[in-house]
């Protein structure tokens, strides 16, 4: 999958007070349910005394992760890039670059990409892992 948009996070960074994490030095991981979906942990429960967490998520073109909840959880989704619909608490939601969406603790919800694929930044509080 290639998206210019996407791309510029390679070149990007993650900075906190006393830690700059360069995007390019954190590997992509396989979703370990649903396929054709990748993450990078951008900031991870370990750092943040399990408070929230923060990742990088691409989903593969016409991929989905499916129907799930997070309890205790809340969700957030940023789009960066590509187009999807999210099915958040069963409503249809559509996925382009510029939304967010919210997912409260033990809110069923989905995500599937479009034909170019989906970018998202999302974040979890407390943290997913």
């Amino acid at each position: 999958m290639e998206n210019k948009v996407f791309e510029a996070f390679d070149t990007g960074r993650f900075e906190i007070p006393g830690k700059t994490t360069a995007f390019k030095d954190i590997p992509w991981s396989k979703h370990p349910t649903f396929e054709g979906v990748e993450l990078k942990h951008i900031l991870t429960a370990k750092e943040t005394g399990g408070a929230y967490s923060f990742h990088l998520v691409r989903i593969a073109p016409n991929k989905a992760i499916l129907d799930h909840i997070h309890d205790p959880q809340l969700e957030t989704h940023e789009v960066i890039a590509g187009t999807g619909v999210c099915v958040n608490d069963g409503h249809e939601i559509n996925y382009a670059p510029g939304v967010i969406s919210i997912m409260p603790s033990k809110v069923h919800h989905e995500v599937r990409a479009g034909k170019d694929g989906l970018y998202l930044f999302a974040k979890f509080m407390p943290a997913l892992c």
